[in-house]
């Protein structure tokens, strides 16, 4: 029996070795239909050079052709001349120079008005049939992505971009219509009828079992769709992929697992931090992509303008200083950094001495870059489960604002962690992590509580809040936590809340001593409670007692202003010991209130927490002042610990003015088992550190200071 060929990889004959060479600096050049007529392509291509690009994303085909192409009704940008191919010579031009991979860019979200006249079949339609036209350029029409047009008219577009030039990938932008929209197009009606017997729904609503259904069989066409683009590329270049613009957190509509399981890298397409923001969240990003991506490359998308979901300058500059912390942040967490520039006219050309500076200095370092694994003890659980099922609409405030509560908090603390998807709860995944945390991480299924249940048995430690575990993966409400076993309490009543004059009692121990979980809060007497509690009923003995409730009271009128009871018996935070393992269980919504309102207090209970369950904050220790985000990699032949400085008074809402330096930072590291130190650089800043061995395998390094960004290199043998 004749045997497969085995899967390439672009280039490449396996995965690892397309890991191993994959480029690392990748700009974006996205074209507008008369760039045509306006590019200076040397203008472009000496950039290129100097900031030592190794692939690159150019607009190629969909809503506008920038080649001459021979498809019926592919709209050809209207100043491309008689005999220019701007793509092509685009392609040309920057493989000259060196360039590994083109990334050919299309985006069949929209079509012109001869599209619609000849196949208004492809157009999208709302529940009253009418054909929908762009919801920000009326003269063009939103096409139904799950129908003909992107299976058969896309299809022929890919093909012939692969077939006539130097590209193995394609990558489309908004492949997947109108996100969670539902099209009512006839042949929508028809397929979704042909496949589940029912009529499409009325309306995107999660307590509805029709919506519910309609959610998975879209998935399931977007999955069809993209194995179809993938293996029709391959007819022509073997190694060739469809790289589809999708994925992320806990709220993201497509299954992570299934995705990074069917292509060898994907794209990260967060092109500026949102109005509330914080500039970590492009290293969030780069975690949530890892979690199911593993070592697969990941391009982060960094806009040299201001383009949010709000506002879309696109023809603007960022502030140098939010530019610089933005990269700085995908290169510190693992991503490949890009820039992107929208048009090939540069109105404002603030952005590129900053972007110059910053891809030398990637260039000087690469080989401290290619990172082949992480490095961190404690991992933060994202469920995209809980997203949908738990979510139903508020995902932002019932799983992402709990998540984002710890991600500040581990920040702070200083702690390295890594972030772990529900369906990969692995030993593999698992491996050298101490601490699992789940952030209200509702919905999880018996097996997954299986998974955590068998970390713990096998000596790891868990720290959850809130509902965590109280409903199964479809949302469902069970009658008790599913992992009240660890947890040590069950589940005895409703959700208490809003909480609006509720208190936390900071309480000794029958010896009279302070657990650690409340070292720092020796003096405050009482702290503010959370948002909403949720009544449990112990099920073992807890020995300790930290934290206790001082029930709500009235806060108006202010006569009425006073508790009516001073002190409960009632706790309000569970810790216990089973074995080596620690647990740690609030039973309110601490790290979704942390991030509302950023009470210190909460703070220091979320980093006593995690600190103690794991028994210290892992394999590295920076001393010194300022917020820095910490991320520590291994690489061939060395270990960095990466330290992007966040001390702004901008960090929490953007943009960043200037970069406020920061001053010396102490870095304690434990080597690799088995490796010796054979030399400590600083990569940023060339001078050579003051070094210190306190321990065979313990060294302890000064860094004079951070501007935006520094790594700390440790070379082994």
């Amino acid at each position: 029996m004749k045997s497969n060929p085995p899967i390439q990889f672009g280039h490449y004959a396996t995965l690892n070795e397309f890991i191993d060479t994959f480029p690392m600096r990748s700009p974006v050049l996205l074209m507008v239909e008369n760039d045509p007529a306006v590019i200076d392509i040397e203008y472009w291509i000496d950039l290129y050079k100097r900031t030592h690009a190794q692939a690159i994303t150019l607009a190629a085909g969909g809503y506008v052709a920038y080649y001459p192409t021979r498809i019926p009704y592919h709209h050809k940008s209207k100043f491309l001349a008689e005999n220019q191919d701007l793509f092509g010579t685009l392609v040309e031009r920057c493989k000259q120079i060196g360039m590994q991979y083109v990334f050919a860019r299309t985006d069949p979200h929209a079509v012109h008005q001869d599209v619609y006249d000849a196949h208004p079949e492809w157009i999208a339609e709302d529940i009253k049939g009418n054909k929908i036209r762009h919801w920000t350029f009326p003269e063009a029409w939103v096409t139904c992505a799950l129908g003909s047009y992107n299976f058969e008219f896309m299809n022929e577009v890919n093909c012939e971009i692969v077939s006539n030039y130097d590209v193995e990938f394609i990558f489309s932008n908004r492949w997947a219509g109108q996100g969670s929209g539902i099209c009512y197009c006839e042949n929508c009606r028809r397929m979704f009828y042909d496949t589940t017997k029912q009529k499409l729904p009325l309306k995107a609503d999660m307590d509805d079992p029709v919506y519910l259904c309609y959610l998975e069989w879209r998935e399931e066409r977007l999955f069809k769709l993209a194995n179809l683009w993938t293996s029709e590329i391959k007819k022509i270049k073997p190694g060739g992929f469809f790289i589809p613009n999708s994925g992320g957190g806990a709220t993201s509509g497509v299954d992570m697992v299934r995705l990074a399981d069917s292509v060898p890298f994907l794209i990260a397409d967060r092109q500026t931090r949102p109005v509330d923001g914080t500039p970590w969240m492009n290293g969030k990003n780069a975690k949530e992509f890892r979690a199911t991506m593993g070592r697969k490359p990941v391009f982060a998308g960094v806009n040299v303008g201001i383009c949010g979901e709000k506002y879309r300058w696109m023809d603007s500059t960022k502030s140098q200083a939010e530019l610089t912390l933005w990269l700085a942040e995908a290169v510190a967490n693992g991503m490949v950094p890009r820039y992107t520039k929208h048009s090939s006219v540069v109105y404002n050309d603030r952005w590129v001495k900053p972007v110059e500076k910053f891809f030398d200095w990637l260039y000087r370092s690469e080989s401290y870059l290619r990172n082949i694994a992480p490095v961190a003890e404690v991992g933060l659980v994202i469920s995209q489960q809980t997203g949908r099922y738990y979510g139903k609409g508020k995902g932002q405030n019932k799983v992402e604002d709990p998540i984002n509560g710890w991600y500040q908090a581990l920040v702070e603390s200083r702690v390295p962690f890594e972030m772990i998807h529900e369906k990969l709860l692995d030993n593999a995944r698992l491996q050298g992590i101490k601490t699992l945390i789940l952030p209200n991480t509702a919905a999880l299924s018996d097996p997954q509580c299986d998974a955590i249940r068998r970390f713990v048995q096998q000596g790891g430690n868990l720290v959850a809040t809130f509902e965590a575990t109280l409903y199964d993966e479809m949302g469902n409400k069970r009658t008790d936590f599913g992992l009240s076993d660890l947890f040590g309490v069950s589940l005895a009543g409703d959700i208490a809340g809003p909480l609006k004059n509720t208190y936390l009692n900071i309480e000794k121990n029958q010896a009279g001593n302070w657990h650690p979980l409340v070292k720092g809060l020796e003096d405050a007497g009482r702290i503010v409670h959370g948002g909403y509690r949720l009544p449990v009923e112990a099920r073992v003995h807890f020995c300790e007692k930290p934290v206790t409730l001082v029930p709500t009271y009235p806060d108006l009128p202010m006569e009425e202003l006073y508790p009516r009871e001073l002190r409960t018996d009632i706790a309000e935070v569970y810790i216990r010991e089973i074995g080596s393992s620690r647990i740690v269980y609030f039973p309110w919504d601490i790290d979704r209130v942390f991030w509302e309102i950023l009470n210190e207090d909460h703070l220091v209970l979320l980093s006593n927490a995690v600190i103690w369950a794991n028994g210290g904050k892992g394999p590295v220790e920076v001393e010194g002042p300022g917020v820095l985000d910490i991320a520590v990699w291994l690489q061939k032949n060395s270990l960095t610990v990466n330290l992007v400085n966040l001390t702004n008074p901008m960090m929490m809402r953007g943009s960043f003015r200037t970069l406020l330096p920061v001053g010396q930072q102490i870095v304690r590291v434990r080597l690799p088992e088995g490796k010796t130190l054979k030399q400590v650089k600083l990569l940023w800043d060339t001078r050579t550190p003051v070094i210190r061995q306190i321990e065979s395998n313990l060294i302890e390094v000064i860094v004079p200071g951070i501007e935006a960004i520094e790594i700390v290199a440790f070379d082994l043998e």
